[in-house]
């Protein structure tokens, strides 16, 4: 499934009325259509239902307008508020409307109802549908618009809305000015980048996407590069273990992590590779933490190295750390490695030496940033997991620079350097080189502690060890640590939700991944 910009989808419907000829008013009542059936799988049959549709004048308007008539038809006491003069609204919706007054619904225009009036009614309604603005919304809401806002989220039990919620960015997901909080989101045919970003996490509730009729060959040939991550779009890549296999051949992982109190790091990271089938861990970290780091991961094996005097690896350890290179499948560096001079050294050391594939987190990422350079004379494939404040660092900008424009930073930084992107966060963000970008739809607020990025990377590092090309390895390990901590929310929670919980349910994940989609 793509996920567009608001530019892209106007393409998209001029599109299929004029090369497909699929007339937009029959794209219109599909979208009314599909979103009163998703109302009902979500909130119950709508019959004897108080609901007010609350439409501007725009095609949301009449995506509004269609949907009331749908919602009667169904038993429901529809009453629609226009926000407009009659006269000004203009096709589809003015026909939906039409249509509407026709029929005898309920309609009380602009002008014709007070704030107060309005208020008491949100008040007494069970759904809400906000029609008001869509996705074509691109600068700041001013005059009227505040106040009727802040009586919907005030006085509104549940709110629809359609498309996007009126007032955040389609293409941003910034608020622009003021904007209506919605517990679900009815998005036409294809999630927008707004709903992943900024407030419109926070504002678009659960996000369901209704399809309106485009034509599949509409979709294939648009030229699209921004996809969300599916189980559909992840078929095949993991498969049951076949009989005769062993230790040896799945995988054998490097990783290069850890320091004086940071020991946790490298045990997260290869914990979470071993969980995800990787036949082979060794771990290679500083002498003094490897016996406790030895007594908590005892399938993983270990690599003592010299450490300076602060507890992190020594520059000494260079010929070491290469030669345990050889033979390896992949390599994963980062976790609690430390910022010391000696360590980044090695970091960018093993970039220029070593031919397999690197995955690079944390302090390894610190590290790249120092001397990004480093990164054109790679021998291997480079896969990056930076959060925010990482990824800030590695292009010079703060992580809220970064959070306003995390589809375009990302592909960015993925085609310049020629690296595999991960950018962490809510709805993590996976780039490719040639501009390919997929967006990951699981994953819960309680993976916001400590370590989970640690366990993300042992997680992309096993795949890759196992055999997985890179892009494919990142694809699938974002997607199953986020469903593996879904699996531990629902054990535990939210609140109090703990890496080590998220690394339990590793396992579970993927059972129910290869029951669905082997």
């Amino acid at each position: 499934m793509k996920v567009v910009t608001a530019a892209e989808m106007k393409v998209l419907d001029e599109r299929a009325s004029s090369r497909y000829k699929i007339p937009s008013l029959l794209l219109m009542e599909n979208a009314a259509r599909g979103m009163v059936d998703a109302i009902e799988e979500s909130y119950g049959a709508v019959k004897g239902k108080q609901v007010s549709i609350l439409a501007g004048r725009g095609n949301n308007g009449g995506d509004g307008l269609a949907a009331a008539r749908h919602l009667r038809m169904r038993g429901a006491l529809v009453g629609v508020y226009l926000f407009s003069p009659e006269a000004l609204v203009r096709g589809d919706a003015k026909i939906f409307l039409e249509i509407w007054q026709e029929c005898g619904g309920a309609l009380r225009v602009e002008g014709a109802f007070t704030l107060e009036q309005l208020a008491t009614d949100l008040s007494k309604s069970d759904l809400v549908m906000d029609a008001f603005l869509g996705t074509g919304l691109s600068k700041a809401i001013t005059g009227r618009y505040p106040e009727i806002f802040e009586v919907i989220n005030r006085c509104a039990k549940t709110v629809i809305a359609c498309d996007i919620p009126s007032g955040v960015s389609a293409d941003t997901g910034e608020i622009l000015g003021t904007a209506i909080k919605a517990d679900a989101t009815m998005t036409m045919a294809m999630p927008k980048r707004g709903h992943f970003m900024q407030a419109g996490l926070s504002h678009c509730g659960t996000l369901h996407v209704i399809d309106i009729g485009f034509p599949e060959a509409l979709i294939e040939e648009s030229g699209l590069n921004v996809s969300l991550i599916t189980p559909h779009s992840l078929k095949g890549l993991l498969r049951p273990r076949i009989k005769g296999v062993h230790k040896g051949t799945m995988g054998h992982l490097l990783v290069l992590a850890g320091s004086s109190g940071k020991a946790g790091a490298a045990q997260m990271t290869t914990l979470s590779a071993l969980r995800v089938g990787t036949g082979l861990v060794s771990t290679a970290l500083p002498k003094s933490i490897e016996k406790g780091f030895s007594y908590h991961t005892m399938e993983a094996m270990t690599l003592p190295l010299p450490e300076t005097k602060s507890g992190s690896i020594a520059m000494r350890a260079e010929k070491q750390l290469i030669e345990a290179a050889a033979g390896k499948t992949a390599l994963a560096f980062g976790p609690g490695l430390s910022q010391h001079p000696d360590s980044q050294h090695l970091v960018l050391k093993l970039i220029s030496s070593v031919s397999v594939p690197i995955v690079i987190d944390a302090d390894g990422i610190n590290a790249v940033a120092v001397e990004l350079a480093t990164l054109k004379k790679k021998r291997g494939p480079l896969v990056l997991t930076p959060h925010p404040g990482e990824m800030g660092r590695l292009i010079g900008k703060s992580a809220a620079d970064v959070q306003k424009d995390r589809f375009n930073i990302a592909a960015e930084f993925a085609k310049r350097w020629d690296v595999i992107l991960i950018l962490k966060g809510a709805h993590t963000i996976v780039a490719l080189p040639d501009g390919r970008r997929w967006v990951n739809n699981t994953g819960n607020p309680g993976m916001a502690t400590a370590g989970m990025g640690d366990a993300l990377t042992g997680m992309i590092a096993g795949f890759i060890a196992q055999g997985l090309a890179p892009e494919d390895a990142a694809r699938l390990a974002v997607f199953l640590h986020g469903r593996a901590g879904d699996l531990a929310a629902d054990l535990r929670g939210k609140a109090g939700l703990l890496t080590s919980d998220l690394i339990d349910q590793i396992p579970q994940a993927m059972v129910g991944y290869l029951r669905e989609y082997a």
